[in-house]
């Protein structure tokens, strides 16, 4: 008896000399490590001021990458020219300090107003639909099953934030503070394709996270959070947090990352935009007892769909963009 054929993902692999079980195992820590992401930030954000910590995750991150890059390749390994410079820099500001300080300070706060880190996750996942709108927006004409992707997103954005008239109910304020954080996201990712970024992935990362860590010392700064930082009261749980944010989310999951862009079908790597939101749901219900109300349960689920329809009909373009820009994997999540 013949054998089956081998799937598109077994092909790619063994082209690119990496393993299914290989590449499934980094796949894995993708979805468990950025997912879980979201929950630690809330852990972080008890005791710690938010957009200092924030500040501190992406400084002492980019800080080792840079390291790690300049002991194997040497001294030039962090070279880049000023145009190069000024963008990785623009957008590290837009990703790091728009997107990711902003869910950190809507995070942040007592039961009622901080935003729960499931929650957050699925807003979060809405950017792939603002990128689509940012695209048509210049020009581009998406697919028309890619718009029906992108409404039933936003119907689903909606359902989730809709005022419910009970405790669970999701703080608008905070909502909208995430909302305002994935377009932050979204308009740094469609801008790293259009400008010059360093060629190097890594390279480009460091930039952006130090960029990132600057503004938001600075903004942390202006909010008072650096005269009311006092170490001794931070507890534990919550410094655990923090390293588990710089070494799992910002070094172990984002190498990994890389890694599946050079090694696997970019359509089994887009999986973590659906995937994610489903592991911090989940995390959160389970480790700190976050409620999950049928409003969560149907705007989440009907997110997840959205983007799932988004990501599947943007397949084939993607895979041209990526081979071709040389922008920063960063720029693709949180």
């Amino acid at each position: 008896m013949s054998s089956p054929p081998p799937s598109a993902a077994a092909l790619a692999a063994r082209r690119a000399g990496a393993t299914p079980t290989l590449i499934w195992t980094a796949l894995i820590v993708v979805y468990l490590l950025w997912g879980s992401t979201y929950l630690a930030i809330r852990i972080t954000v008890e005791t710690l001021p938010p957009l200092l910590s924030a500040a501190l995750r992406f400084a002492v991150a980019g800080l080792i990458l840079a390291v790690v890059l300049r002991l194997r390749r040497g001294p030039g390994a962090l070279r880049v020219d000023r145009r190069q410079l000024g963008s990785a820099a623009l957008i590290g500001v837009l990703l790091l300090a728009g997107g990711n300080g902003l869910v950190v300070l809507a995070e942040s706060g007592p039961p009622g107003v901080a935003v729960p880190s499931g929650v957050a996750a699925l807003l979060v996942a809405t950017v792939p639909l603002l990128v689509v709108l940012l695209r048509s927006a210049t020009g581009d004409r998406p697919p028309l099953w890619t718009f029906a992707g992108v409404t039933v997103g936003f119907a689903g954005l909606v359902l989730l934030v809709l005022p419910a008239g009970s405790s669970a109910a999701v703080p608008l304020v905070g909502a909208l503070t995430v909302v305002a954080a994935s377009v932050s996201w979204s308009v740094g990712s469609f801008l790293s394709g259009r400008v010059r970024m360093p060629t190097d992935p890594f390279v480009a990362t460091v930039y952006e996270m130090v960029a990132g860590a600057l503004a938001l010392a600075v903004v942390s700064a202006g909010r008072g959070e650096l005269s009311d930082f006092h170490p001794a009261q931070v507890s534990t749980r919550s410094w655990l947090a923090l390293g588990y944010l710089m070494v799992a989310g910002s070094l172990v999951a984002f190498t990994a990352y890389v890694w599946l862009l050079h090694n696997a079908p970019i359509s089994l790597v887009s999986t973590y935009a659906y995937v994610n939101p489903a592991v911090a749901v989940a995390l959160g219900a389970l480790l700190v007892a976050e409620p999950i109300t049928p409003q969560v349960l149907l705007g989440g689920a009907v997110i997840v769909a959205g983007v799932a329809l988004v990501v599947s009909t943007e397949r084939p373009r993607r895979v041209s963009a990526d081979s071709r820009s040389g922008t920063s994997p960063m720029s693709e999540r949180r």
